[in-house]
Protein backbone atom coordinates (compact mmCIF):
# COMPACT_ATOMS: atom_id res chain seq x y z
CA UNK A 1 0.00 0.00 0.00
CA UNK A 2 0.95 3.58 -0.61
CA UNK A 3 1.53 6.30 1.89
CA UNK A 4 -1.91 7.38 1.22
CA UNK A 5 -3.73 4.07 0.77
CA UNK A 6 -3.16 2.92 4.55
CA UNK A 7 -6.18 2.16 7.24
CA UNK A 8 -6.84 3.03 10.55
CA UNK A 9 -9.47 1.93 12.93
CA UNK A 10 -12.38 3.40 14.41
CA UNK A 11 -15.65 3.36 15.86
CA UNK A 12 -17.25 3.06 12.04
CA UNK A 13 -14.45 0.42 10.87
CA UNK A 14 -12.01 0.48 8.60
CA UNK A 15 -11.60 3.88 6.89
CA UNK A 16 -8.89 4.65 4.30
CA UNK A 17 -6.70 7.60 5.45
CA UNK A 18 -6.44 9.59 2.23
CA UNK A 19 -10.66 10.17 2.62
CA UNK A 20 -9.97 12.26 5.65
CA UNK A 21 -5.87 13.79 4.85
CA UNK A 22 -4.91 14.86 1.46
CA UNK A 23 -1.55 16.98 0.76
CA UNK A 24 -2.00 18.23 -2.82
CA UNK A 25 0.31 19.87 -5.54
CA UNK A 26 -0.20 22.29 -8.06
CA UNK A 27 0.66 24.98 -10.48
CA UNK A 28 -1.18 27.72 -10.98
CA UNK A 29 -2.87 28.93 -14.38
CA UNK A 30 -4.71 32.22 -13.92
CA UNK A 31 -4.81 34.05 -17.10
CA UNK A 32 -7.30 36.60 -15.79
CA UNK A 33 -10.67 34.68 -16.27
CA UNK A 34 -10.10 30.72 -16.27
CA UNK A 35 -10.59 29.08 -13.12
CA UNK A 36 -7.78 25.96 -12.27
CA UNK A 37 -9.46 22.53 -10.56
CA UNK A 38 -7.39 20.51 -8.35
CA UNK A 39 -8.36 16.89 -7.51
CA UNK A 40 -8.34 15.82 -3.65
CA UNK A 41 -10.48 12.67 -3.56
CA UNK A 42 -12.95 14.12 -1.11
CA UNK A 43 -14.45 17.30 -0.86
CA UNK A 44 -12.79 19.16 2.13
CA UNK A 45 -13.63 20.80 4.62
CA UNK A 46 -10.36 22.65 5.70
CA UNK A 47 -7.86 24.19 2.66
CA UNK A 48 -3.95 25.36 4.05
CA UNK A 49 -2.44 26.74 0.66
CA UNK A 50 0.84 28.29 0.48
CA UNK A 51 2.61 28.84 -2.58
CA UNK A 52 6.76 26.75 -2.98
CA UNK A 53 8.60 29.18 -5.37
CA UNK A 54 8.23 32.42 -4.10
CA UNK A 55 7.83 34.59 -0.61
CA UNK A 56 4.04 35.00 -0.42
CA UNK A 57 1.53 34.16 2.25
CA UNK A 58 -0.64 31.29 3.75
CA UNK A 59 -3.79 30.91 2.72
CA UNK A 60 -6.33 29.15 4.95
CA UNK A 61 -10.14 28.34 4.09
CA UNK A 62 -12.09 26.50 5.43
CA UNK A 63 -16.06 25.07 5.02
CA UNK A 64 -17.72 26.66 8.52
CA UNK A 65 -16.44 30.16 8.01
CA UNK A 66 -17.48 29.67 4.11
CA UNK A 67 -14.78 28.85 1.91
CA UNK A 68 -14.05 31.88 0.02
CA UNK A 69 -12.98 33.78 3.10
CA UNK A 70 -8.89 33.43 3.96
CA UNK A 71 -7.03 33.76 7.06
CA UNK A 72 -3.38 34.17 7.29
CA UNK A 73 -1.08 31.61 9.54
CA UNK A 74 2.04 33.83 9.23
CA UNK A 75 -0.06 37.18 10.00
CA UNK A 76 -2.20 38.50 12.43
CA UNK A 77 -4.67 40.03 10.07
CA UNK A 78 -8.33 39.35 9.63
CA UNK A 79 -10.94 37.18 7.94
CA UNK A 80 -10.54 38.67 4.42
CA UNK A 81 -14.11 38.63 2.31
CA UNK A 82 -12.56 37.86 -0.97
CA UNK A 83 -13.48 35.13 -2.79
CA UNK A 84 -10.51 32.25 -3.89
CA UNK A 85 -11.49 28.76 -3.56
CA UNK A 86 -15.02 26.99 -4.19
CA UNK A 87 -15.45 23.41 -3.28
CA UNK A 88 -15.92 20.37 -5.46
CA UNK A 89 -16.99 16.77 -4.45
CA UNK A 90 -13.72 15.48 -5.34
CA UNK A 91 -11.73 18.45 -4.47
CA UNK A 92 -11.63 22.77 -5.38
CA UNK A 93 -11.33 25.08 -7.82
CA UNK A 94 -9.36 28.49 -7.87
CA UNK A 95 -11.40 31.36 -9.16
CA UNK A 96 -8.39 34.32 -8.87
CA UNK A 97 -4.95 34.67 -9.26
CA UNK A 98 -4.63 35.11 -4.83
CA UNK A 99 -3.64 31.62 -5.05
CA UNK A 100 -3.18 30.57 -8.63
CA UNK A 101 -1.04 32.73 -10.31
CA UNK A 102 -0.28 31.39 -13.78
CA UNK A 103 3.62 29.03 -13.42
CA UNK A 104 3.81 29.04 -9.61
CA UNK A 105 3.84 26.18 -7.46
CA UNK A 106 1.64 25.46 -4.90
CA UNK A 107 0.80 22.85 -2.00
CA UNK A 108 -2.35 22.67 -0.46
CA UNK A 109 -2.91 20.38 2.95
CA UNK A 110 -6.60 19.46 2.80
CA UNK A 111 -8.62 17.91 5.43
CA UNK A 112 -12.04 16.24 5.50
CA UNK A 113 -13.70 17.75 8.91
CA UNK A 114 -18.00 17.07 9.36
CA UNK A 115 -19.28 18.80 6.07
CA UNK A 116 -22.20 21.41 6.97
CA UNK A 117 -21.43 23.18 10.62
CA UNK A 118 -24.32 21.86 12.94
CA UNK A 119 -25.32 23.65 16.27
CA UNK A 120 -23.13 22.49 19.53
CA UNK A 121 -24.58 23.34 22.83
CA UNK A 122 -21.76 21.89 25.21
CA UNK A 123 -20.05 24.78 25.98
CA UNK A 124 -21.43 28.00 27.79
CA UNK A 125 -21.29 29.72 24.83
CA UNK A 126 -22.64 28.10 21.79
CA UNK A 127 -20.49 27.22 18.67
CA UNK A 128 -20.75 25.66 14.94
CA UNK A 129 -19.09 22.43 14.35
CA UNK A 130 -17.76 20.20 11.85
CA UNK A 131 -16.89 17.52 13.23
CA UNK A 132 -15.00 14.22 11.82
CA UNK A 133 -14.94 12.44 14.68
CA UNK A 134 -13.44 9.11 13.54
CA UNK A 135 -10.43 11.20 12.63
CA UNK A 136 -10.22 13.41 15.76
CA UNK A 137 -10.27 16.29 14.06
CA UNK A 138 -13.24 19.42 14.22
CA UNK A 139 -13.34 22.94 13.06
CA UNK A 140 -15.31 25.10 15.39
CA UNK A 141 -16.73 28.31 15.15
CA UNK A 142 -17.87 30.96 17.98
CA UNK A 143 -19.00 34.46 19.12
CA UNK A 144 -16.88 35.46 22.16
CA UNK A 145 -18.73 37.17 25.33
CA UNK A 146 -17.78 38.81 28.21
CA UNK A 147 -16.04 36.69 30.70
CA UNK A 148 -14.41 33.44 31.20
CA UNK A 149 -16.31 31.00 28.90
CA UNK A 150 -16.07 27.27 27.13
CA UNK A 151 -17.07 26.28 23.80
CA UNK A 152 -18.00 22.83 22.44
CA UNK A 153 -15.75 21.12 19.99
CA UNK A 154 -17.83 18.16 18.79
CA UNK A 155 -15.42 15.54 19.21
CA UNK A 156 -15.50 12.74 21.75
CA UNK A 157 -11.84 12.80 23.07
CA UNK A 158 -10.35 15.60 24.19
CA UNK A 159 -8.30 17.52 21.86
CA UNK A 160 -4.56 17.51 22.22
CA UNK A 161 -3.98 20.54 20.17
CA UNK A 162 -6.51 23.74 19.33
CA UNK A 163 -5.67 26.32 17.24
CA UNK A 164 -7.88 29.49 17.10
CA UNK A 165 -7.87 32.75 15.43
CA UNK A 166 -10.13 36.12 16.20
CA UNK A 167 -11.85 36.22 12.59
CA UNK A 168 -12.94 39.74 13.27
CA UNK A 169 -10.12 42.11 14.55
CA UNK A 170 -6.61 42.62 12.72
CA UNK A 171 -3.85 42.56 15.85
CA UNK A 172 -4.77 39.19 17.19
CA UNK A 173 -2.54 36.22 16.93
CA UNK A 174 -2.85 32.53 16.42
CA UNK A 175 -3.18 30.42 19.91
CA UNK A 176 -2.42 27.27 20.80
CA UNK A 177 -3.07 25.06 23.12
CA UNK A 178 -1.50 21.46 23.96
CA UNK A 179 -0.83 19.16 27.06
CA UNK A 180 2.72 18.84 25.02
CA UNK A 181 3.24 22.36 25.34
CA UNK A 182 2.28 23.43 28.92
CA UNK A 183 -1.06 22.58 29.15
CA UNK A 184 -3.96 24.85 30.61
CA UNK A 185 -0.97 28.10 31.85
CA UNK A 186 0.65 27.95 28.09
CA UNK A 187 0.14 28.72 24.57
CA UNK A 188 2.18 29.34 21.58
CA UNK A 189 1.05 31.81 18.68
CA UNK A 190 1.16 29.79 15.39
CA UNK A 191 2.40 33.22 13.41
CA UNK A 192 5.48 33.27 15.87
CA UNK A 193 8.78 32.23 16.81
CA UNK A 194 8.23 32.50 20.75
CA UNK A 195 8.55 29.08 23.33
CA UNK A 196 5.78 28.36 25.19
CA UNK A 197 4.50 31.22 27.17
CA UNK A 198 2.97 31.23 30.79
CA UNK A 199 -0.12 33.96 30.94
CA UNK A 200 -1.97 31.91 33.51
CA UNK A 201 -5.84 32.14 32.50
CA UNK A 202 -5.97 34.95 30.40
CA UNK A 203 -6.14 32.84 26.93
CA UNK A 204 -7.50 29.24 28.03
CA UNK A 205 -8.60 29.91 31.41
CA UNK A 206 -6.10 28.50 33.05
CA UNK A 207 -8.39 24.95 32.30
CA UNK A 208 -7.35 21.99 30.43
CA UNK A 209 -9.89 21.29 27.84
CA UNK A 210 -12.81 18.07 28.15
CA UNK A 211 -14.06 15.58 25.73
CA UNK A 212 -16.88 18.12 24.91
CA UNK A 213 -15.10 21.39 25.87
CA UNK A 214 -12.38 23.86 25.17
CA UNK A 215 -12.28 26.74 27.68
CA UNK A 216 -11.47 30.71 27.20
CA UNK A 217 -10.52 33.33 28.76
CA UNK A 218 -11.33 36.92 28.57
CA UNK A 219 -9.32 38.26 26.06
CA UNK A 220 -8.94 39.31 22.50
CA UNK A 221 -6.85 36.35 21.29
CA UNK A 222 -9.57 33.89 22.41
CA UNK A 223 -12.27 35.69 23.82
CA UNK A 224 -13.93 39.25 23.23
CA UNK A 225 -17.57 39.76 23.76
CA UNK A 226 -19.18 40.22 20.23
CA UNK A 227 -15.94 39.15 17.92
CA UNK A 228 -16.30 35.73 15.55
CA UNK A 229 -13.41 33.36 16.20
CA UNK A 230 -12.63 30.13 14.52
CA UNK A 231 -10.61 26.68 16.36
CA UNK A 232 -9.11 23.92 14.83
CA UNK A 233 -8.93 21.12 17.19
CA UNK A 234 -6.83 17.21 16.90
CA UNK A 235 -6.75 14.55 18.76
CA UNK A 236 -4.89 11.20 18.56
CA UNK A 237 -6.04 8.61 16.31
CA UNK A 238 -4.45 5.16 16.44
CA UNK A 239 -2.72 4.30 13.06
CA UNK A 240 -4.30 7.77 11.52
CA UNK A 241 -2.96 10.63 13.69
CA UNK A 242 -0.47 11.61 16.15
CA UNK A 243 0.39 14.92 18.23
CA UNK A 244 2.85 14.46 20.62
CA UNK A 245 6.32 15.61 21.83
CA UNK A 246 9.73 14.41 21.60
CA UNK A 247 13.21 15.69 23.05
CA UNK A 248 15.95 16.60 20.67
CA UNK A 249 19.29 14.49 20.21
CA UNK A 250 21.16 17.26 17.98
CA UNK A 251 24.33 15.76 16.76
CA UNK A 252 22.90 12.24 18.06
CA UNK A 253 19.94 10.31 15.87
CA UNK A 254 16.46 10.76 17.14
CA UNK A 255 13.82 8.45 16.19
CA UNK A 256 10.08 9.19 17.27
CA UNK A 257 7.37 6.17 16.49
CA UNK A 258 3.70 7.14 15.93
CA UNK A 259 2.66 4.40 14.85
CA UNK A 260 1.96 4.43 11.17
CA UNK A 261 4.24 6.17 8.44
CA UNK A 262 3.45 9.99 8.43
CA UNK A 263 2.49 11.55 5.04
CA UNK A 264 2.89 15.02 6.87
CA UNK A 265 4.28 16.57 10.17
CA UNK A 266 4.59 19.74 11.73
CA UNK A 267 6.75 20.38 14.04
CA UNK A 268 7.54 23.28 16.82
CA UNK A 269 10.01 23.88 19.80
CA UNK A 270 8.53 24.16 22.70
CA UNK A 271 11.47 25.21 24.85
CA UNK A 272 13.28 28.19 22.98
CA UNK A 273 12.59 30.92 21.28
CA UNK A 274 13.16 31.80 17.48
CA UNK A 275 12.39 28.57 16.38
CA UNK A 276 10.09 28.32 13.32
CA UNK A 277 6.72 26.48 12.99
CA UNK A 278 7.58 24.15 10.08
CA UNK A 279 5.62 21.58 8.07
CA UNK A 280 7.18 18.55 5.84
CA UNK A 281 4.96 16.42 3.42
CA UNK A 282 5.94 13.52 1.32
CA UNK A 283 4.51 15.19 -1.59
CA UNK A 284 6.82 17.38 -1.49
CA UNK A 285 9.70 15.52 -0.50
CA UNK A 286 11.07 15.43 3.14
CA UNK A 287 14.12 17.44 2.32
CA UNK A 288 11.83 20.48 1.32
CA UNK A 289 9.88 22.57 4.34
CA UNK A 290 7.58 25.27 4.80
CA UNK A 291 7.58 27.73 7.61
CA UNK A 292 4.17 28.66 8.92
CA UNK A 293 4.93 31.87 10.62
CA UNK A 294 6.37 33.26 7.59
CA UNK A 295 5.71 33.98 3.97
CA UNK A 296 9.11 32.76 3.16
CA UNK A 297 9.38 30.40 0.06
CA UNK A 298 9.68 26.70 0.79
CA UNK A 299 13.13 25.43 2.14
CA UNK A 300 14.84 23.25 0.15
CA UNK A 301 18.54 22.35 1.54
CA UNK A 302 20.24 20.04 3.06
CA UNK A 303 19.57 21.54 6.32
CA UNK A 304 16.08 20.81 6.35
CA UNK A 305 15.32 17.40 6.52
CA UNK A 306 13.07 14.80 8.24
CA UNK A 307 13.29 10.96 7.27
CA UNK A 308 9.62 9.44 7.29
CA UNK A 309 10.00 5.94 8.15
CA UNK A 310 7.21 3.05 8.07
CA UNK A 311 6.27 3.92 11.90
CA UNK A 312 6.86 7.54 12.45
CA UNK A 313 10.05 9.68 11.69
CA UNK A 314 13.77 10.14 12.51
CA UNK A 315 16.60 12.62 12.20
CA UNK A 316 20.05 10.61 11.21
CA UNK A 317 21.77 12.98 8.76
CA UNK A 318 24.78 14.87 9.83
CA UNK A 319 23.97 17.65 8.54
CA UNK A 320 20.34 18.41 9.69
CA UNK A 321 20.84 16.22 13.25
CA UNK A 322 21.29 19.86 14.93
CA UNK A 323 19.06 22.11 12.96
CA UNK A 324 17.26 23.47 16.17
CA UNK A 325 13.96 24.05 14.52
CA UNK A 326 13.57 20.72 14.91
CA UNK A 327 16.61 18.35 16.39
CA UNK A 328 17.98 21.11 18.59
CA UNK A 329 19.82 18.95 21.73
CA UNK A 330 17.67 19.06 24.81
CA UNK A 331 14.80 21.31 23.09
CA UNK A 332 11.55 19.85 23.67
CA UNK A 333 9.08 19.99 20.78
CA UNK A 334 5.48 19.12 19.72
CA UNK A 335 4.60 17.51 16.54
CA UNK A 336 1.33 16.83 14.96
CA UNK A 337 1.91 13.89 12.72
CA UNK A 338 -0.75 12.49 10.11
CA UNK A 339 -1.20 9.22 7.68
Amino acid sequence: MGLNEKFFKSAAGGITASDNFAPVLYTGNWNGSNTNTVEVGFRPDWIWIKRRDGADGHHLYDSVRGMGKPLYSNTTGAENASNHVNTTSTGFTLVTDNVNQNGNLFIAWCWKAGGAAVLNEDGTLDSQVSANVDAGFSIVSYTGASANQNVGHGLDETPQLIIVKNRDTAGNGWATQSPFSGGADYHMMLNLTQEAKNNVDWIWNDTEPTSSVFSIGENGITNTSGNKYIGYCFHSVDFYQKVGSYTGGGSNLTVINVGFAPTMVLFKCTSNAGSTWRIFDTVRGTDKSITVNSSLAEYDDATNYVDFTSTGFEFNRSVTQANPDINGSGRTYIYLAIA
